[in-house]
């Protein structure tokens, strides 16, 4: 797996050994290729960010800053290993999604989120989809032009949702990528 473009285009990620699957080369091409022009400047969160491939991604093609999250030890050491090869500073921090979730108390909001969460079922049986879908606070992290990317099995059934809007849906083999966006409701509130 490596960096597809930008000022550290070519550079091989390092992937932890167990517990990641990576967004593949080509899935990851058509999401920056999708994004186009608005990772430029952008200020991203990169949660479930495994070995950090998005998020490198998009510093190498001029994100202001991305937040790293995720709970794996060896995911944090790829991640900061992965940075370190790339050359770029970023926030990385080693907690539950959920949690950080919760916890987050920064004003901060994010032009990108990505999730790329894991394809099984949470500890409590919920599909991670269902368990970020739902999530009263993710929403409030985006800004109201922003755009929520969220990786899932195809097979897996979207709930429905008060807070996002699918803007695009595209499959990818085993994966299936959403553009959402806040529904207007959430918009107003937020």
């Amino acid at each position: 797996m490596r960096v597809i473009a930008g000022s550290a285009g070519g550079i091989q990620l390092h992937v932890p050994k167990r517990g990641v699957r990576p967004t593949m080369d080509r899935v990851k091409a058509a999401i920056f290729s999708s994004l186009g022009n608005a990772v430029s400047d952008a200020h991203v969160l990169d949660l479930f960010a495994g070995s950090g491939a998005l998020g490198i991604e998009a510093l190498s093609r001029g994100a202001a800053s991305v937040f790293f999250v995720d709970e794996d030890r060896q995911s944090i050491a790829a991640i900061e290993k992965n940075l370190g090869k790339a050359r770029f500073q970023a926030r990385v921090r080693e907690q539950d999604v959920f949690e950080f979730l919760k916890r987050f108390s920064s004003p901060e909001r994010f032009e990108i989120i990505f999730a790329d969460p894991p394809y099984e079922k949470t500890k409590s049986g919920e599909h991670f989809t269902e368990k970020l879908l739902s999530n009263e606070i993710l929403p409030q992290l985006l800004e109201p032009d922003g755009v929520f990317i969220l990786e899932k099995l195809p097979a897996e059934e979207i709930p429905m949702t008060k807070f996002w809007e699918i803007r695009r849906s595209k499959r990818y083999g085993s994966t299936e990528v959403l553009f959402l966006r806040l529904a207007t409701a959430t918009t107003k509130t937020v």
